[in-house]
C-alpha cells in the first residue's frame, strides 16, 4: 500500500477514535514500528494530527486535519502515475541513486527487483529497508529534519568514488537555467550525482515549471529524461527537444 494510501485510512479511523497508539497502527495496517513512526512523523509535520505518548491524537483544529487529507488526495494520483512510469526504467542488478522527493518515494514503493539502491533520503532508506530483494547503501551525516535528509560534508567526496545506471531525481524548481533546490547542500549532493551517474531521470510534476528556487543542482546537458504528469509550457517542450532530452507525460 502506498503512504499516501494508508495516511488516508490513517486520518479516517483517528476520526474515529480520537487516539491512536503505536502497536494500534502496526497491528491495523500490518506495517514495522518504523513504518508507523514514519507515518505519525509525517501527520505531526503536516498539523494533522499530534504526537502523544506512545501515538497521535487529533489536533485541536480539524480543519487543518482536512486541509491536509484534500492536498494528499489531488497529488497523490499524479504523483503515482509519474512513478509508475519510471518504473519501467529499473533493470534487475542494476545501481540506482533515489532522490530526495515525494515523487520519487512513490517510484521507491513500487519496485520490487534486485537491485542496488543508493540515497541520503531518510523515507527512501525506510521504504527500502523493507524490501528483502533491495540492497540499500545509505550515505550518513546529520539529518536535515524539515527535509528529510542526510548531510555531511563527505558526502559529496563519498559520491565521487560512486558510479551509478541510473539516478532519479526530483526538483524543487524547473527553470530554463536548469534543475533547482531549496537547500544548498543538497543542490550540491545533485550536482556530483548527475556527473557519476550514466543516464539521470527528473521525476516532477508540472507544477515544477512554473515555480522558483535558490541553488542549481543540474544542468540541462546532463538530463537524459523528464517524467512529469501533464505537457510542460511549450519553452520547456522546446527545449528538451532541442536538447534531445525525452520527455514522458505519464498517463493518470
Amino acid at each position: 500500500m502506498y503512504q499516501e494510501d494508508r495516511l488516508l485510512k490513517l486520518l479516517e479511523w483517528l476520526n474515529e477514535r480520537h487516539s491512536l497508539s503505536v502497536n494500534e497502527l502496526m497491528d491495523r495496517f500490518n506495517i514495522s514500528r518504523d513504518t508507523a513512526r514514519r507515518d505519525i512523523l509525517k501527520l505531526v509535520q503536516e498539523g494533522a494530527a499530534i504526537r502523544t505518548h506512545g501515538g497521535i491524537s487529533l489536533p485541536l483544529l480539524n480543519d487543518k486535519l482536512l486541509a491536509y487529507r484534500e492536498r494528499v488526495e489531488s497529488f497523490s494520483a499524479d504523483k503515482r502515475s509519474i512513478g509508475i512510469s519510471a518504473l519501467r526504467f529499473i533493470e534487475d542488478h542494476k545501481h540506482y541513486f533515489f532522490d530526495v522527493s515525494t515523487t520519487v518515494n512513490c517510484l521507491a514503493e513500487l519496485v520490487t527487483q534486485p537491485i542496488k539502491v543508493f540515497t541520503h533520503s531518510l523515507d527512501n532508506a525506510a521504504i527500502f529497508s523493507e524490501k528483502p530483494t533491495s540492497t540499500l547503501y545509505v550515505f550518513g551525516g546529520r539529518l536535515h529534519h524539515s527535509n528529510r535528509f542526510f548531510v555531511d560534508l563527505d558526502i559529496v567526496n563519498q559520491l565521487e568514488s560512486m558510479h551509478y545506471d541510473t539516478a532519479f531525481l526530483g526538483a524543487a524548481a524547473i527553470t530554463e537555467q536548469g534543475i533547482f533546490y531549496d537547500d544548498l547542500e543538497d543542490a550540491r549532493v545533485k550536482k556530483r550525482v548527475a556527473k557519476q551517474s550514466a543516464k539521470n531521470i527528473v521525476l516532477a510534476d508540472t507544477q515544477k515549471f512554473m515555480k522558483e528556487s535558490y541553488f542549481k543542482g543540474v544542468d540541462w546537458a546532463e538530463i537524459d529524461m523528464v517524467i512529469t504528469n501533464h505537457k510542460p509550457p511549450d519553452l520547456f517542450v522546446k527545449l528538451m527537444n532541442d536538447k534531445q532530452i525525452k520527455l514522458i507525460v505519464a498517463e493518470n
